[in-house]
Order: C-alpha cells, then structure tokens, then sequence
C-alpha cells in the first residue's frame, strides 16, 4: 500500500464514523415521529354500539367500511349530501345516530358536507397523526366510526369546520 492509499484510508475511517453516527441520531430523532403516525388510535374505547369486523363489513357498503371502519376518506365532490339543502338531520350511516342538524350545514368550498356545530353529545374527537401533522378526527359517539376532521377556519358562530364524508352520513328530512 503506497502512502497516498494509506493516507486515504485512515481519513475515511473517522468520516465513516461520523456518518454512522449522525445517522443514528437522525433514527433517534425521527422514532417518535414514525410511532406517532401509525394508523391504530392510540387507545381504545368502548361505544356502546359494537360490532366484530366481519358484522360491520356486512351492514355497510364497502365505501361506507372504508370510510367509517377503516378511516378512509372519499373522493371530494363525489358525496350527494353536498346537494342536499332540506331541512332534516344528518345521521350516522353505520347506527343511524343523529350527528349534524342541517341548520349548521354550510357550503365550504372543499367537495366534502361541511357543519359549522354538531348536534350536543353526537360526536368525539381524537388526535390523527397519519399526515405527520395533528388533525382532529371526529368519530360517531355511539358506535365510533370514522366521519372526517374539524378544522378552525369556519364560519361564525363557532368558527369551526366540520368537514365530513358524505358516505359515512344518511339525511333523514325533517
């Protein structure tokens, strides 16, 4: 080995070394975030309406399983609830759960029904982190399912947005 291949190699050992560490170190760091995003909630809760996977996968469509079961979110634009301008309750479509009266319905621009207030008691929230950001999930009270997100960017009284899939929602007029 001439002493210019020497000199080389005993010079990459010690980069190679602060390579490897800083590589661990940015691992490290990024553990919580990577946990943080997982899909599972971070703890469960039992409602009072409960149902084994098998049974949700047969009383709701596939889109409805998706969205409510398997925190899906549907096509924007895609929901006829968008359209839908009568009076009447916006319900749980896995429990049929009273959730949005259509009084607080709003036109948001997004392609998703949006509401300014929920009815009191019909829904949950929790924290979502499956974009790496928090978000607050809404969730069904009585039986859990998934029905979208609530941001802060929506019309007065409440200036909140309740943003919802359409598929996880049935209109009973009033």
């Amino acid at each position: 080995m001439n002493t210019e291949d020497r000199n080389h190699a005993e010079s990459a050992t010690p980069q190679a070394s602060r390579r490897q560490i800083l590589g661990w170190l940015t691992i490290g760091a990024a553990m919580p975030v990577i946990g943080a995003c997982g899909s599972a909630p971070a703890e469960a809760k039992a409602y009072p309406v409960r149902y084994s996977q098998a049974e949700w996968r047969k009383r709701l469509t596939p889109a409805q399983f998706h969205i409510l079961r398997e925190e899906g979110t549907e096509r924007p634009h895609s929901s006829p609830l968008n359209r839908e301008h009568r009076k009447g309750t916006f319900q749980c479509a896995a429990d049929g759960h009273p959730l949005f009266s259509s009084a607080t319905k709003f036109e948001s621009g997004t392609g998703w029904p949006s509401f300014w207030k929920p009815l009191p008691g019909a829904v949950g929230t929790s924290t979502d982190f499956k974009l790496g950001l928090p978000r607050t999930e809404v969730h069904c009270a009585r039986c859990g399912g998934h029905l979208g997100h609530v941001f802060e960017d929506g019309p007065k009284p409440t200036g909140k947005r309740y943003c919802m899939n359409g598929a996880a929602m049935t209109f009973r007029p009033a």
